[in-house]
C-alpha cells in the first residue's frame, strides 16, 4: 500500500485542499506553504486546520508532504537573499507544528558558482540554526536532476548534509522519479540497483516521501522537465514497478505532472488499480 495525491492550492484553505484531494480519489496531499515565488504566508486559521484534521482521520489520509517555495535559497551567494529564506524556512517549521506529524519537503539550493561544498556548509548552518528538538514534522531534502550548479544531485551531497545536521533524525529524503533519473539513477532497467545504492549511501530508512513523475528527457539529461505518467521517457512500466516495489510500500506518493483535476484523478486511479493487481 501507498499514499497517493498531487500538489493542490492552499488559497482556499486547508479543508478545501481536503476535500479537493478526496474527489481526485487521494489520500494524501502536497501543498505550498506560501506562494511557490516566495513571500508572506496566510495567518493560520486554527479552526481550518481542525476541519482538515477531521477529514484526514476520517478518510484515514496518510502523511502531507509540504512544498517550501522555490525561491528558498539556503546557499545563496547574495547574503539578503539567504537570510529570506532563513527566516522563511524557520517561518514554516514553526506553522508546520499546527499539523504535526508530516513532512516539510525542499530543495536544498542551488549555490550558484561558488562551489558545492561552500554550499552545503551554508545549508548545514541553516538547517542547524532553525531545527528545534520539540519540532514534531520530519524535513525532507528532495533528489535533484543536476541542473545548473543544484545541491542534491546525487545520492552522497545528501547525506553530507545529513551528517553534518546536529538533529538529522529530523531529516529524511523525498526521491522524485524525474529527477534521479535526469540526475543518471537508472530507475528504468536498474530500480533495485538504484534503491541498494540509495540505502548504501543514505538509508532507505530516510526515504520518507516520493515524487511520482515521468520525465520529458533521457537518462542523465539533468534537465528537471516533468511529464505526465507514460508519456515521458521513464514509462508506464516502470513506474509501475517504482509503485508497487515492496520498500516504498507505506509511504506518500505525491503527483506532480503538468495536469489538470482530471488528468490527476485519472493518473491517481492508475496508480490505485496497478497497486490492486
Amino acid at each position: 500500500m501507498i499514499y497517493i495525491g498531487n500538489h493542490l492550492s492552499s488559497s482556499g484553505g486547508f479543508e478545501e485542499m481536503g476535500k479537493n484531494a478526496i474527489k481526485l480519489g487521494a489520500d494524501t496531499f502536497a501543498f505550498f506553504t506560501r506562494n511557490p515565488r516566495g513571500g508572506k504566508a496566510k495567518d493560520m486559521d486554527e479552526k481550518d486546520v481542525a476541519a482538515l484534521a477531521a477529514i484526514i482521520q476520517e478518510h484515514h489520509f496518510g502523511p502531507l508532504v509540504a512544498h517550501a517555495p522555490y525561491t528558498m535559497n539556503l546557499c545563496s551567494d547574495k547574503p539578503d537573499i539567504r537570510k529570506f529564506a532563513k527566516d522563511m524556512l524557520a517561518d514554516d517549521l514553526k506553522r508546520m507544528e499546527y499539523l504535526p506529524g508530516n513532512f516539510y519537503n525542499f530543495h536544498p539550493g542551488s549555490h550558484v558558482g561558488q562551489g558545492e561544498e561552500a554550499g552545503i556548509d551554508m545549508i548545514v548552518e541553516a538547517l542547524n540554526e532553525v531545527l528545534f528538538p520539540e519540532m514534531r514534522t520530519t524535513v525532507l531534502l528532495e533528489t535533484m536532476a543536476g541542473k545548473g550548479s543544484e545541491i542534491g544531485r546525487n545520492f552522497q551531497e545528501l547525506r553530507t548534509i545529513i551528517d553534518r545536521v546536529e538533529q538529522k533524525e529530523k531529516l529524511g529524503v523525498c526521491l522524485d522519479t524525474c529527477h534521479v533519473w535526469d540526475g543518471g539513477y537508472d530507475i528504468v532497467s536498474d530500480l533495485d540497483g538504484v534503491l541498494e545504492e540509495f540505502d548504501k549511501v543514505i538509508g532507505l530508512d530516510r526515504l520518507c516521501a516520493v515524487h511520482m513523475n515521468d520525465s520529458m528527457n533521457p537518462l542523465g539529461a539533468h534537465k528537471d522537465r516533468h511529464e505526465k505518467l507514460g508519456d515521458g521517457f521513464i514509462g508506464l512500466e516502470a513506474l509501475e514497478k517504482v509503485v508497487t516495489h515492496p520498500l516504498l510500500q507505506g509511504k506518500p506518493f505525491i503527483l506532480e505532472t503538468p495536469n489538470d483535476d482530471a488528468g490527476y484523478a485519472k493518473e491517481i486511479a492508475w496508480v490505485r488499480s496497478v497497486m490492486k493487481s
